[in-house]
This record gives structure tokens, sequence and C-alpha cells, in this order.
């Protein structure tokens, strides 16, 4: 039997923070009772970001992240230090780690940012054997609304503690996302999911937004069907009653919209994603500034996973082509994968992302959010697709019931 286990763009991320040599290894080790991380006297022993899933319940599926040290050095400590203040961007929960005896500059700084990104923080003075954090600054720090624990990994003195503490803030300070698609079909109703087989669906499997959708669905008790489009208008006559949403890929929507019945409610998985991952409306506004682009206008097309290109893909060809018709004319395109996304937005015109279903919620939000302070217009896959084959309206439609969450 194989083990299922959470994706880590459903998994809730927890950076460990601190400089040099005050423990964060140590005690990412002691929270998962195993010896992942590297463990040394030797300054700057953690070089890049390190990541650990493991359950932590009741929280669920988490996944702790060792950073290098703050004060790193040097032309190469400063990398280290630009990837790690990267990894703030995915982080929904940061462990401050101290030496219990010190608290510098470094702390400050670092506490002021998460404020500003609003991110919660539990400061944790490790080394608790060595010292004690000075009265007057946990007194300071918990007036704040900080947590603070004292802990040592060489004992096993608040290690407990520190785990109850972290579950306590993040359920507390968890965004609760939007369903993916439940809320938009009542009880005992049937949704329809197109799902085309085509040379980009990976082998053997489903993507991951058909399969939280699927998931979500049996979720709400709804009656779930999945066809390929070139079964969907045979699906739809031996249905017995209208179904009350069909849900198809994007890339699928012009073929889609003119089989589905104009009183039944349609739109794409990219859409669903686009809610599902936070400021929807910021989004679809992204989506309307389409309207405004002119040729020779620079667009950045930024996609979550790595995999490698094939014929026609759809953020270097079908997106592209499509956009270009609309306009009509020539866009200069820039596309980026991964967790790699440019610091500077001001050439771009607007930026176009993928559904995000590999990243998690927090780094799409501090993604979008980067976007509004460079006041460039950010959309994603599904509404730019929508927009440009002229189904915008359509593919909104069933988000704009009563009671639907966005």
């Amino acid at each position: 039997m194989v083990k299922q286990t959470a994706t880590r763009g459903f998994r809730f991320h927890i950076g460990l923070y601190g400089r040099r040599n005050v423990g964060k290894s140590s005690l990412v080790n002691a929270l998962t009772r195993q010896d992942v991380a590297i463990v040394s006297d030797t300054p700057g022993t953690t070089t890049d970001p390190v990541s650990k899933p493991m359950e932590l319940q009741p929280l669920g599926p988490v996944v702790l992240i060792d950073t290098a040290g703050l004060d790193d050095t040097g032309d190469l400590g400063s990398l280290r230090m630009k990837r790690t203040r990267a990894m703030l961007d995915r982080c929904e929960l940061v462990l401050l780690v101290a030496a219990a005896g010190m608290w510098t500059q470094d702390e400050d700084d670092l506490l002021a940012e998460l404020k500003t990104r609003n991110v919660p923080v539990v400061v944790v003075f490790n080394q608790s054997d060595l010292g004690q954090p000075d009265p007057d600054r946990v007194k300071a720090l918990t007036q704040q609304g900080v947590y603070c624990v004292e802990t040592s990994t060489l004992n096993g003195q608040g290690i407990e503690n520190l785990r109850l503490t972290i579950i306590e803030a993040a359920t507390k300070n968890k965004t609760q996302a939007p369903p993916l698609v439940r809320d938009l079909v009542p009880a005992g109703e049937t949704a329809v999911l197109v799902v085309p087989i085509d040379k980009e669906a990976p082998v053997g499997r489903l993507i991951l937004p058909q399969v939280n959708a699927i998931r979500d669905l049996l979720d709400g008790d709804t009656i779930c069907l999945v066809v390929k489009e070139t079964q969907l208008e045979s699906a739809l006559e031996n249905l017995r009653k209208k179904p009350a949403l069909v849900v198809t890929d994007s890339q699928a929507f012009a073929e889609v919209q003119k089989i589905v019945p104009a009183d039944v409610p349609m739109t794409g998985f990219s859409v669903l994603m686009a809610r599902h991952r936070g400021q929807f409306q910021t989004q679809v506004a992204g989506a309307r500034a389409i309207a405004n682009l002119q040729p020779g206008d620079r667009v950045l097309v930024a996609e979550s996973c790595t995999h490698h290109p094939v014929k026609d893909d759809i953020g270097r060809e079908k997106l592209p082509r499509w956009l270009n018709n609309k306009i009509g004319g020539e866009l200069i395109f820039d596309v980026v994968q991964g967790h790699d996304f440019p610091e500077d937005l001001s050439t771009y015109k607007l930026v176009i992302h993928c559904g995000g279903c590999t990243m998690n919620r927090q780094e799409i939000q501090s993604r979008l959010g980067h976007c509004q302070r460079a006041e460039t217009p950010a959309t994603n896959y599904g509404l730019a697709i929508a927009f440009c084959l002229g189904i915008f309206d359509r593919a909104l439609e069933p988000f704009e019931t009563p009671g639907v969450l966005l």
C-alpha cells in the first residue's frame, strides 16, 4: 500500500530564522525527532535552506525550513542571506531563534520585517542551559503579542512547550482559504469535470488541481463526473438532470463552452485556484488589464512547477499566442519557473501566474503583494485565457452567487 502524503503546496510552512550557531538545526532535529539537519559548532554549517516535511498534530501536515544565519558574512554569505530572505515569502509562521542570553540588532530587524509582512512569530530563546533571556526583553515581546519559549536541545528542556506553542500560534493565525469548489455545488448535485488527456497530461496521473477538485467535491457530498473533452457532449446527454457546474481545463475553454448549455454554470480549474490562493478580485482586475496592453509591452509569465516545456507549451506558446491575437500585435514575454521571481517588476505591464498548485498560498500571496506594491497588474492562466477567448464573464458567473466566499 502506497502512503499518500500532502504536497508542499498544502503544508503549513514554518521557518526557523536566527543568527549562526544559535541552534536552529538542533531544534529541527528535536521537533522531528530525527537527525535531518547537520549540526556542528562551526558557524555557517547550514548554507542553503533545508526543508523537512512532517505531521504536527493536531495542526496537520507542515514543513520545517532550516535557514542560514542572519549574520552570515562575505560574498558567499550575502548570497546565502538573499536566499534565506526569499524563503520568508513562503513562511506562514517563523520561529525566531536566539541564544538565551543574547539579543542583537539582527533579531530586532527580522522582527520588524515579520511585523510588516504580518507573519506570526514565536521567539525561541535556545541554549537555556547556558544562559537566561533578559526578563525585560521577554516582557516587552510578550506585550507586543509575540510568543516566547525557552528551550535547550541539549537536555530537552522546553521542546514539548515549543511544540504546543507552535500549534497554538499557527492555529490562531492560520488563514482559512476559501474552498476549492465544493461551495459552488449543492450537496447531492452533480459537477462535471472536463479533463483533457493530451501530451501535457502527466502519465498515469492527473494534475493536482483536478485531484484536489475531486476530493473537495466528495467532501461536499457532491456527485462528481470526470470526462475527457471528447466525451463531454454524450455525458451531458446521459444525465437526467443538468449539472450544477462544469469545470474544465483552461486550455479547453473554447471547445467546452460551445458544448455546455448557456444556463449551466462553467469555469476552469485555474480560475478555481485563483480564488483558492487568494486576492481573487485583484487577479480578476489583472485579467481585465489585458485590454490595456499594447504591442511591444513586456509580460511576465510565472510557473510554479519546473516541468520541461513541450511543443505548444501553455505558458510559452499557447498563452502568448492568445494574448497576441487579443491585442492584435506582438508582446514581449519573459518566463520564470519554480521559486524564481524578479525583484524588479517595473518593466512589466502584466504578470500572469499559473494556478500555483505546487506552491503554498503564502507564496502566491507574497507575489501578488509584490505586484501590488510595484503597481503591476497580476492575474493567472485561467483568468487570462478566459479573457482572451471572450468567455470571461461566463467563467466568473459561478462566483457571483450570494454567499460564495471570495
